[in-house]
């Protein structure tokens, strides 16, 4: 049993228990009794030489590809797991702090309980750095739970009963599939094939056809206004049915900046070898999950979280390739913090599925 410090025992009296969606693109954080009070993206900026902070979560993500050279705008995580350890304690410590300013004149030293989400996929290296990353950010206890529970719990699944739910967390570093059955996760995997690999996959596409460098800012925005998959059908070469949306860069031949304009199609087309490769894992999983599982997930279907799922006619192109039921929980990009302020809230269910370090 861990120890806990009396001053902090005391300290946690004060301070708000709170689970945190760490994800790669996105930081969630949820305050036991508030619901979801943050939702900033995971972007750090700071001076190069003397490592101050200088902006976290939106205003940071602004700087990004705009800032002086004295600047780095940084992502600290990478495919779901830390890449750089003080960028993360600093942003964790960052929102820690915003979640109790009580705009008293003396200030509140938090102690807080956390509950983090973790891919299923990390080592056990990776897994003590988030727990590390949130200790040094001023929490009293780090309790982790993989991604997949949390995204099946957030969405609402009986995660504890013996029928087979199937879950498919479609995130900014990772994918991550999962079949859960009584509180544990039978079958899982952990790609890190997920948005980050949709807006390189955009970036290289219009890189060779149109000879332009966009940012990774633009080829996001883009994937998130005019983004699809192609599911086949007459229906996709109709006009009406056609978005558009115009993106500038550097052309690659002159150097100067220049626009042009792309169409939903070519963004299916950019796209559609990362989507196919994540249907693929979810189709190579189902075929090794127990028959009696199996019966299980064809009668309740395949449940899609994370912001992935929300790529227009995704759902239809797994179901062709599964001929099973597909259904977006509500509010996916919630759903793994959701899960997380659960937990909070359930301390026999935490318990039984939080990692052990």
């Amino acid at each position: 049993m861990k120890f806990i410090n009396p001053i902090d025992r005391f300290l946690g009296m004060f301070s708000h228990d709170i689970g945190i969606d760490l994800g790669t693109a996105n930081t969630l954080v949820y305050v036991r009794g508030k619901g979801i009070v943050i939702r900033e993206p995971s972007t750090v900026a700071r001076h190069k030489k003397t490592k101050e902070i200088l902006a976290i979560g939106t205003s940071a993500k602004k700087m990004m590809g705009r800032a002086p050279a004295t600047i780095d705008v940084v992502r600290p995580l990478r495919d779901g797991v830390i890449a750089d350890f003080d960028a993360t304690a600093a942003m964790l410590s960052h929102y820690i702090k915003k979640v109790h300013e009580t705009g008293r004149t003396f200030p509140q030293i938090p102690r807080p309980r956390v509950i983090i989400g973790i891919p299923s996929g990390v080592t056990e290296v990776e897994r003590r750095a988030v727990a590390e990353a949130a200790l040094d950010a001023g929490a009293r206890e780090a309790n982790l739970i993989e991604e997949p529970m949390a995204a099946a719990i957030g969405a609402g699944l009986p995660v504890e009963s013996p029928e087979g739910n199937f879950i498919v967390d479609i995130g900014g570093g990772t994918s991550e599939i999962a079949v859960i059955s009584l509180g544990g996760i039978v079958l899982g995997r952990s790609i890190r094939i997920a948005g980050d690999e949709m807006d390189e996959a955009i970036i290289n596409y219009v890189r060779l056809k149109y000879s332009l460098l966009l940012g990774q800012p633009t080829a996001e925005s883009v994937k998130i206004g005019i983004g699809g998959v192609d599911i086949g059908g007459k229906e996709k070469n109709l006009k009406e049915n056609q978005k558009f949306s115009v993106v500038r860069g550097r052309d690659l031949e002159t150097g100067l900046p220049k626009s042009i304009k792309l169409t939903s199609e070519e963004i299916q087309e950019a796209l559609s070898s990362i989507l196919q490769e994540i249907i693929g894992e979810i189709v190579d999983t189902l075929e090794e999950t127990p028959p009696e599982l199996t019966s299980d997930i064809m009668e309740r279907g395949i449940t899609l979280a994370g912001g992935g799922s929300l790529i227009p006619g995704i759902d239809k192109a797994i179901f062709e390739a599964t001929k099973m039921p597909v259904w977006v929980a509500e509010d996916p990009l919630t759903c793994v913090v959701r899960g997380c302020g659960l937990c909070l809230e359930d301390n026999g269910l935490l318990k039984r599925i939080k990692v052990t370090r």
